[in-house]
């Protein structure tokens, strides 16, 4: 059977889902250290809540995969391919695909497919690093998906 979403608003939930989420939130805090404790803090059985959980979550939660396509044309020497790959690391991307031409007067061009759904800023600032890095010449989004 195919799972159906609905975005709903709170305040027409059933009193236990909304309390399945406070759960949740506190669990994932580490305000709680158990679902017991949670459970008590808010007034909800234990049953009720396992009955809920793997059925509600944060709508920031269920983002889908994103991924986007950069070119960067960078200076041809050693670590910079590791450089860009290691920030865009940092910042919560995840690098799906690499294509690097062979150097042409000592610049480089890379094109790399990036799942960006969990970044831990805004593309545009993931860009705007890459811009930074010392011998990167130009970046480019050239697709979104």
């Amino acid at each position: 059977m195919k799972e159906r979403y609905y975005l709903v608003r709170e305040d027409i939930l059933p009193e236990a889902v909304v309390k399945t989420m406070q759960v949740k939130k506190l669990l994932a805090s580490g305000d709680v250290r158990t679902v017991h404790e949670a459970v008590e803090q808010v007034g909800l059985s234990r049953s009720a809540f396992y009955k809920y959980k793997d059925g509600i979550h944060p709508i920031n939660q269920l983002e889908r995969d994103e991924i986007v396509t950069i070119s960067i044309d960078m200076e041809h020497r050693s670590g910079m391919l590791s450089e860009v790959l290691g920030l865009v690391a940092g910042e919560g991307g995840n690098v799906l695909t690499i294509h690097q031409s062979i150097p042409l007067q000592g610049i480089a061009n890379v094109v790399i497919s990036v799942e960006v759904s969990r970044l831990n800023e805004e593309l545009d600032d993931l860009l705007d690093g890459l811009r930074r890095i010392t011998g990167v010449r130009r970046v480019q989004m050239i697709g979104q998906g």
